[in-house]
This record gives structure tokens, sequence and C-alpha cells, in this order.
């Protein structure tokens, strides 16, 4: 049934050599990378208004400014990154351009900036969804959270199907999300042109300013100013994920990846400008607080306001009740959620890098049944559920996390492409060449100060609001990376074969011990495997918690003729594991240079309910007895006829190896010897 089910929800696996297959065209590959800079235009400018209007309307002249300083930056981040594609097609983006020319701390601190970043993405952009779903239906308001963590469950097993799979799946809500948007931005702009300018619903407010931004002037304005700014920078995040999932591309891979990118940033920039500038129009009056909209008819405290583009659609397309406002609700709604997706690519991919340089554990770099990064996809999807869930779904909450680690690590990808491009200018002699490096270099260099300054400003006016935390946890994120790769180089260090003849070299004796609680088949099966191994020495050990039961199992092992000693220790405690460890550590200490090797009998069960009715001592057992140096454990499993059930060709059989039945070394019923699993 758990096949039935993967495989209804996956579905069935590709062979390795299927890779190719998984590969993108542009026209799929736009809404995989690009859906969250594209979806950013639904919030963006929501973000650079409730900054403004904590003073009231009085600043909200400062947002076609704001606006241009954000599609300045965008073009110059764009145009940046398009140089990483084709220096570093192999994928990697900002991790390796850093670790390549600034080293790897540098790279590391970029690597968890980002990951803490694609965490924020799925958050943001699921909850900013969940907010366009209520602006269109109110009613659902009390279900955020549970429709939050729900959307992000539905992304997870769409991305475990494969990357294609996927881009096939959000290629139509984005390019819904993107034509709906031009057409509401050409509709209003010719209402607008011919005199009837839309009007939004919230006009008519009025907005208190908060009293201590009421009168700002001088540094105070300025750091309103920047921090509107800062917030409007949202519209950047996943620029640079395109740059990570090069290898994921139809060849040419830097040509096809460069020109995804520029599409993506025109794109965006169309739609933000227009968005902003209806915005405008339409005076769209948004508020942190709807107790400070100053005209409102209704009970502040249950009044929900609607988002910047809910409202403007609304306005647009002639209220609340159009086809149009609905179409656009959709489809912001699709492509917000949708948008994890971006990170649902970005962060699988960069861990599977991270981890092939022995950064995050291995298994981050293993593909899943279809070739997809699973286990980092899963990862993702539990950490931004939890975000979800401590912070209730809230967009305002979550924007202070974010985007701070998408400038940090945009910030030292561009130095590091300076670096790079200075590396390449010591040894090009073409002088066509040299003018494009030339180019390439100054585009970079100014990319890396634009993003640097913005780093700057968004930890000045983000810090104490939230984005403290982010920074705590990508410092955690760097720590933790650096262990693990502490602990892989020192594993590999410890296991390197220095003096292959000596490790060769044969033990003096092999010394057998079966454990044997009472004598049955697994038990005589295990002393007969024991003895084909041709040990040195043979004997079964019995660990005696009740002296009467022991004196029967000697009973019969002599009345069978069992010609192998049988040794019983006493355990007055009751404890099996430990007098098992003490007897075989013993036999190390007289003889270190012999092998001792355990045998312990194991059932093998078809049903998931009988692992229920044995008992876990042979896991305590093995766990400590793989702890001593020289000891080597061997389960010698017995199947019961339930196991037949499970021994089909396909899939894995549903029960696990349990050991004991109700009593002896398969189950310890009986105490008179080791207890079963």
């Amino acid at each position: 049934m758990t096949a039935l089910l993967k495989r209804l929800v996956i579905g069935r696996a590709m062979r390795s050599e299927e890779l190719h297959e998984t590969l993108l065209p542009k026209r799929l590959a736009l809404p995989i990378f690009a859906s969250d800079p594209l979806s950013s235009v639904a919030y963006a400018t929501q973000e650079i208004l409730l900054v403004l209007t904590l003073g009231g309307l009085t600043y909200l002249h400062f947002t076609p400014w704001i606006a241009a300083a954000v599609v300045a930056l965008m073009t110059v981040v764009v145009l940046s990154y398009r140089q990483v594609v084709y220096a570093y097609p192999s994928g990697g983006g900002s991790y390796e351009v850093a670790s390549t020319n600034l080293g790897p701390s540098a790279g590391l601190v970029v690597a968890a900036s980002l990951l803490v970043d694609y965490v924020m993405t799925v958050a943001v952009s699921v909850a900013s969804g969940v907010d366009n779903v209520i602006s269109a239906l109110p009613e659902l308001a009390p279900h955020r959270v549970l429709m939050a963590v729900g959307f992000v469950a539905v992304l997870t097993a769409i991305n475990l199907r494969g990357v294609r799979e996927s881009g096939r799946a959000f290629a139509a809500p984005t390019y819904l999300f993107i034509g709906s948007v031009l057409i509401m931005v050409v509709t209003g702009l010719i209402r607008y042109a011919f005199g009837d300018a839309p009007v939004a619903e919230s006009a008519a407010y009025g907005i208190a300013p908060q009293p201590s931004d009421a009168h700002l002037a001088g540094l105070a304005l300025v750091m309103l100013v920047l921090r509107a700014f800062s917030s409007g920078c949202t519209a950047l995040t996943g620029v640079e994920a395109i740059s990570n999932g090069v290898p994921a591309f139809r060849k040419p891979k830097s040509r096809n990846a460069a020109a995804t990118m520029a599409a993506m940033g025109t794109i965006a920039v169309v739609m933000f400008v227009g968005v902003t500038t209806l915005a405008l129009i339409s005076k769209v009056h948004l508020t942190d607080d709807a107790c400070r909209l100053t005209g409102l008819e209704a009970d502040c405290g249950s009044y929900t306001q609607r988002t910047v583009i809910a409202q403007v659609a609304a306005a647009v397309f002639g209220g609340e009740h159009s086809i149009g406002f609905f179409v656009v609700q959709a489809a912001t709604a699709l492509v917000l959620i949708l948008a994890a997706n971006t990170a649902f690519n970005g962060f699988p991919m960069l861990a599977s890098i991270l981890s092939r340089d022995r950064y995050l554990p291995h298994q981050l770099h293993n593909r899943g049944d279809r070739l997809a990064f699973s286990n980092g996809i899963l990862a993702l999807a539990v950490v931004a559920g939890v975000l979800l869930w401590g912070y209730k779904a809230n967009v305002t909450s979550l924007i202070h996390l974010y985007i701070l680690g998408v400038f940090t690590s945009f910030t030292l990808s561009q130095l590091g492409m300076v670096r790079h491009w200075n590396q390449e200018l010591r040894t090009e002699r073409d002088p066509v060449l040299r003018r494009r490096h030339h180019s390439a270099r100054a585009i970079n260099a100014l990319g890396g100060c634009v993003t640097g300054l913005v780093l700057v400003i968004v930890l000045a006016t983000k810090f104490t609001e939230g984005a403290w935390l982010a920074v705590l946890a990508a410092t955690v994120l760097y720590v933790m990376m650096r262990g693990i790769h502490r602990h892989y180089d020192t594993t590999s260090e410890e296991l390197a074969v220095s003096d292959p003849a000596a490790e060769l070299t044969s033990p003096s004796r092999v010394l057998a011990i079966v454990l044997v609680a009472r004598l049955h088949k697994p038990t005589m099966r295990a002393l007969a495997y024991a003895r084909a191994a041709h040990p040195d020495h043979l004997e079964a050990l019995n660990v005696s918690v009740d002296r009467d039961e022991a004196a029967d199992l000697r009973e019969q092992w002599d009345a069978y003729g069992i010609d192998v000693p049988l040794k019983v220790v006493d355990s007055p405690y009751r404890e099996v594991t430990r007098p098992v460890v003490e007897y075989v550590r013993a036999i190390r200490r007289e003889s270190p240079r012999d092998i001792v090797a355990v045998f312990i009998p194991e059932y093998v069960v078809g049903h998931w309910w009988e692992n229920l009715l044995h008992n876990q001592s042979a896991l305590w057992l093995k766990s400590r007895l793989l702890f001593t140096p020289g000891v080597m454990v061997t389960s010698v499993p017995w199947q019961l006829t339930s196991s037949a059930r499970a021994n089909r060709p396909v899939g894995r059989a549903p029960g696990s190896v349990r050991r004991g039945e109700p009593r002896g070394p398969a189950s310890g019923e009986r105490r008179s010897g080791t207890k079963g699993r």
C-alpha cells in the first residue's frame, strides 16, 4: 500500500540514463526559475506603501523615486548574473563564484545566506498567496495557517515528481499571471489616458500617521525612505536562482539560461512599474493597521484590507465582482504559491553541491526516484512549514526575515566576479575579448557596490524588526557546515589506507559466540551458520536471569548432544545487554589480536503489527557491540511464515527483521537468555 501511494504521488521511478530527458527548454525554465521574482510584483509595491504610510499620506510622493531605484537595481543585478551564467555554467551560482574567487569561507557565507533565503522564499510566497486568496474570499481568513501548510505539501509532492513535470504544472499559472497583470496595466493606463482613471476602494480613506512618524525631517526622513526602499527590494528575490540551475537547461545551457534571465528581468520590471503606477493613479491607501484608516465606516478590528494588486484589479475592471478581478486574483494567488517553486529548485540544487563539497550530509546529493534531489525538497518543506506555523502565515511578520540573505549573496558573488575578470585579464591577449572582459568587470563592480549598499540599508532598517533572526540562522548554519566539513575530512583521513600489506594481515584467531536464550530452530540455524564459518573457537552464550530456566536449557542442550560448549553467565540484576558486552570485552582484553564474531538469531516478520510483539533488546545489543573494537556482529535470519507474503519481486518487504519469538534469543519472553527485539 505504501509503494502504491508513493507511485500515485510521485510517479514511476526513472533510470539514471533518463536524466537528459528532464532538461528544460526556455519556455518551461521561465516559470520554474523565475516565478519568485515575477510574483514579487504582487507584493513589492505593497511593501513600499506600507512603510511610507507610517507617516500618513504625506510621504507617498516618494513612491515613484523608490520604485525607480528598485528598477535600476534589478537591471544591474540581472546584467551582473548574466555574466555569472556565462563564466560558471556548471551551476552553484553565487556559492561557486565566491568559493572560487574569494575563498571557502566567503562561499560558505553565501551558501548559508542563500539557504536561509530559500526557506524564507517559500514561507513568504505561500503566505502572500494565501493573503490574496483571502482578499477574494474573506471567509477563509480563520483557516490561513492550515491553507498555507497544505499548499507547501502540494508543492512538495509536485516537485518530488521531477523538475520537468513541475515546470509543466507551473507554466500555465505563471503565464496566466503575466498575461492578466499586463492586460490590467494596459487597460488601466488606457482608461487614465482617456480621462477615466480607475479609483481604488480605499481612495476615500485617509491614514492617521503614527505619532513617532508624523513630522519627519532630516535623518529620520531619510531612514523612512531607505526602509521603504529595502522593503521594495523584495522584488529582487530569486533573481540568482537561474545561475544556480544552469545544468537543468537544454544545450547551449549558458545561452539559454542568459536568455531566460533577460526575459525574466524585462517582464518583472514592466509589471512592477505598471502595478506601482496604477496604485498611485487609483490612490490605493494601505496601512499596517486598519484602525489607522480615517473615514472607515466598518469596525476596524474586523476589517480586512485588500492587497494592493487586488484593489488595483477591482478599480480597473469595475469592482470586486468583475471577471477581470477574479482572474487577476486567482492568477496572483496561484503564482505567489507557485513562486515557492523557485526555492524548491534552488535549495535542493545548492544543497546537493554543498553535499558534494562535504559541507552538508551526503544524503542531500542523492537523487530520488524521479531524479530530483528528494531529500533537499523534503528538508525545505519541513522547515518552511514550521516557519509558517510559528508565524501564523503572516506576511508582515515574515517579510522582515526576508531578502537579507539574497543581498549578501549578490554582493559577495559580484565581488568574486570582479576578481575573476581580473584574473582573466592577466592572461588574455585578444583585444576583442579584453574589451568584453573590461565591460563585464565594470558591470559586476557596479553590481557589487550597489548591492553592498543595499545590504547595509537592509541591515540597518530591518535588523531590529526581525532580520536578526535570519542573521542568527545563517550564522548557525555556517558554523554547522564548517563542523560537517571538518568531520568528513577527519573521517577520510582516519579511513585512508596507509599500509595495505599490514591492513590485510589476518587476525590470530576468530572466536565465534552464538547468543542463545532457548533451544529452537533459529538457534540451531545460527549454530550451523557459525560452524560453517570455520572459526578457531565456537561457543554458545546464555545470560541467566532465572536459574531454573537456565538449568532447563542446560538439560536440553545435553539431551540433544550438541557438541558446542554452552557458557552460562549469571545476571542477578536481570540485565541481558551488559553481561554480553562485558563478556565479549573480557575476551578482547585477554586476546587483543583475536576477532570475536557474535551471531544473533533473528526473526523476519511479514506484518507491521508483528513488530510490536517482539521487544528491541537485540537492537541495544548490536549498538553496544558495534562500539567494541575487534567485534563482528552477524544477524542470522529466520523467516516466519508471514514473511512469505513480503517476498515479492517489487518493492521492499513490508516487515523488517525482528528478533525472537515469545521466548529466547528470538523474542525474550523467557528471560533465561538474550532478549529479542
